[in-house]
């Protein structure tokens, strides 16, 4: 849970820092803590296969999440 709160109160920089291609990981393991934390099993499925494939345009929808409303999208 601390990773997920400290992930949401980073400055937006350091967010958008995160998603840049090669550090995008930070995002995914972000997105596998917080469905384990909320339960959410269909996101924890998603977050695997994100982990396991990789999307090469996920950064960029990172970016544009974060530039524009301040958090990555998920569930």
């Amino acid at each position: 849970m601390g990773f997920v709160k400290w992930m949401d109160q980073a400055p937006k920089l350091l967010k958008v820092i995160f998603a840049l291609p090669v550090l995008d990981v930070v995002w995914v393991i972000y997105r596998l803590i917080k469905s384990c934390n909320d339960k959410n099993t269909l996101g924890v499925i998603v977050a695997v296969l994100l982990i396991v494939i990789g999307l090469p345009w996920l950064w960029l929808v990172d970016i544009i999440t974060l530039l524009v409303s301040n958090k990555v999208l998920w569930f």
